[in-house]
């Protein structure tokens, strides 16, 4: 995994630089607290880290395999949505990645309730910002039983109101549930982006690569007939030396 730059200075990654033929754009959205630095990190490298520095929004990115083929992925972590008493408080930040995102992740934590009803008004700004991205919803901080605050069945049906995939997860305890969830998202994206153009002079030499196995191998020398050999002209030196 990389850390790619600050989200501060977002821009998109350049292509040019990277050396797989399909980038996977997602952004990570959600309010304070509820775990998407720990999933995006727990996603990317397995691994899970239970404090972070107040988040600013950093893109990750990371190249993986996905039915055979090289893909890199990207992924923006954003800072936490806030709600006062004015409503949402969204920065310029979040809308940007969304706008700049193939798919975006909205995450809520079961343990805190104003998280989860602010899932429905961050709904609404990306299907303002990005109206035909593909989302999925994510409960974290599945694990933590006995200060849970949303019940387990409210995330399916809010999510089956909104039309997107469920996942509740944790992601200080089990990674096979975060990987389910964001790989199941980038197998469906994959499949969706047109295969890349490959030029013509690409091509042929691809085929020839492709053909060289083919081209029949030289047979190896028969060992036998080697060392019979070599016992020819090792007898014939020594008739020589003897004849001296």
């Amino acid at each position: 995994m990389r850390l790619i730059q600050n989200m501060s200075t977002i821009a998109e990654y350049p292509s040019t630089e990277c050396p797989s033929s399909r980038v996977i754009k997602m952004a990570v959205i959600g309010g304070s607290g509820v775990g998407k630095t720990a999933l995006v990190v727990r996603f990317l490298t397995k691994r899970f880290i239970g404090d972070y520095e107040r988040n600013v929004g950093n893109l990750y990115s990371r190249e993986v395999q996905i039915d055979g083929e090289q893909v890199a992925i990207q992924v923006q972590d954003t800072p936490g949505v806030q709600v006062n008493a004015k409503g949402r408080s969204c920065t310029d930040h979040v809308a940007r990645a969304i706008q700049w995102a193939d798919a975006v992740v909205m995450v809520y934590s079961v343990t805190d309730c104003r998280s989860f009803d602010l899932i429905g008004q961050l709904h609404q700004l990306v299907s303002r910002t990005h109206t035909s991205v593909p989302i999925i919803l994510v409960a974290n901080k599945a694990d933590l039983l006995h200060i849970r605050r949303v019940d387990a069945q409210e995330g399916p049906l809010l999510a089956s109101a909104l039309g997107c995939s469920f996942y509740e997860v944790s992601a200080s305890e089990d990674y096979s549930q975060v990987h389910g969830a964001f790989h199941r998202l980038c197998v469906d994206l994959a499949k969706q982006q047109p295969p890349l153009v490959t030029p013509i002079n690409a091509s042929s030499s691809g085929t020839e690569k492709k053909r060289s196995p083919l081209i029949p191998r030289p047979k190896s020398p028969n060992m036998q007939d080697l060392k019979r050999r070599f016992k020819q002209v090792l007898s014939a030196k020594v008739r020589t030396v003897t004849s001296v």
